[in-house]
């Protein structure tokens, strides 16, 4: 049995709130056997959904939210489907984030028919994650999807609830080692635990820190350093790469040239940019992405994917290629520990992202600009000579004014 439905299973025979649940391993898929899962979403049809969550028997090697959990129908179809999507998010989206954790991580390669899922009833709330850092406990609060006007996610060592705390301490102690704990706040106010990992043998900052440090009786100094970073760097410029999209496609078109490309040269160049990014990816266990240009602002790429519309043929495979670019592009943005771009561009993370183990381990940067300052700044960084491959500083001002620096 997977480690999160092994804890979940404890938790639940100790006597803590840990919503009705099932895990159904991946033999039960193969075999079509189905009774109880089926007994069990016979209790639960009336509230139309359920939560099935991703629970693999080696999950527990890689780092939370790698895999995914899905709300889907209560009945066999929706759970099948679930299924099916998870597998397939592991094979597409996810599938740069495993191979890095195999690469730099160690993590072990699996069978992906073998995953199984835990299904639970759908709960309506907001979700927390609890977790004991250098001797305290924190918390970290997600959007909650009830509310109209959404806060952005903060954490905190003081929660809305402290029984939090204390319910926090009552599950470490149980479990007799150092964990992480999702719970998930209904909107009537009730905690339900809905997850729990072990991560008594992961390091974080602090601890490391903690172990190489010694503490002293006071400072005197003229200039403050707050923070630094320093990062391999991908300079990031999809406006630069539409253009010559662009431009190729005018060249197909253009009958008077004697060598022009065909669609397969400009296929090429988009699977080449593609390569590109996974291969930065998988030589940087850590890296920042430098933004000039992100998501295309402008109409180029609705002119890209548009500019072979009288040969139907080729438009179709074109525009394909560059719809699926964009999701290459995500999956990549998703990878980077540091984001240095203009104002207003977020990278949408979920509770783990945010509040995980992990994120805690490797914080995430975002260092960003005035959009009203935009171009200027991109001229700026080109007149310094920024460039992919250069190992960028981050240095945080007296002020609190990010300064990036080339190295």
């Amino acid at each position: 049995m997977p480690e999160k439905a092994n804890l979940l299973e404890k938790l639940q025979k100790i006597g803590f709130n840990v919503p009705e649940f099932i895990y159904v391993p991946a033999e039960k898929f193969i075999n079509e056997d189905f009774q109880q899962l089926d007994s069990f979403l016979d209790k639960h049809r009336e509230s139309y959904k359920v939560i099935a969550r991703s629970a693999h028997p080696l999950e527990s090697k890689y780092k939370g939210g790698t895999f995914d959990s899905l709300e889907t129908y209560a009945d066999i179809g929706g759970i099948k489907y679930a299924r099916n999507r998870i597998i397939k998010l592991a094979q597409t989206s996810k599938r740069l984030s495993i191979r890095r954790q195999q690469r730099f991580n160690h993590a072990p390669d699996f069978d992906m028919n073998e995953m199984g899922v835990i299904v639970m009833p759908f709960v309506n709330g907001s979700s927390v994650m609890a977790k004991m850092i250098a001797n305290q406990w924190e918390f970290g609060y997600c959007k909650n999807r009830d509310h109209k006007v959404q806060r952005e996610p903060y954490i905190t060592r003081v929660p809305h609830d402290r029984k939090l705390v204390k319910l926090s301490i009552d599950i470490q102690k149980a479990l007799g080692f150092r964990c992480e704990i999702e719970y998930i706040i209904s909107t009537e106010g009730e905690i339900y635990v809905v997850q729990a990992k072990d991560i008594s043998n992961i390091e974080t900052l602090e601890e490391k820190e903690s172990e190489r440090s010694i503490k002293l009786d006071g400072i005197r100094r003229i200039r403050k350093r707050k923070n630094y970073r320093e990062r391999p760097v991908y300079v990031m410029n999809n406006k630069a790469f539409y253009i010559h999209i662009i431009s190729l496609c005018e060249d197909l078109l253009q009958e008077s040239k004697k060598t022009k490309p065909d669609i397969n040269d400009i296929l090429s160049s988009i699977r080449a940019y593609e390569k590109g990014l996974e291969s930065f990816a998988l030589r940087h266990p850590r890296f920042a992405v430098l933004g000039f240009s992100i998501q295309d602002t402008g109409e180029l790429y609705q002119i890209a994917s548009h500019y072979l519309d009288d040969s139907p043929e080729l438009q179709k495979e074109l525009s394909q290629a560059l719809h699926n670019f964009l999701y290459r592009i995500d999956i990549f943005l998703a990878e980077a520990d540091t984001l240095i771009a203009k104002d207003k561009f977020r990278i949408n993370l979920c509770s783990h992202d945010a509040y995980g183990i992990d994120s805690v381990r490797n914080p995430l940067w975002s260092v960003y600009w005035h959009i009203d300052r935009h171009d200027s700044v991109v001229k700026e960084f080109s007149r310094l000579g920024f460039k992919t491959g250069d190992t960028i500083g981050i240095d945080i001002d007296a002020e609190g004014h990010p300064i990036v620096c080339r190295h």
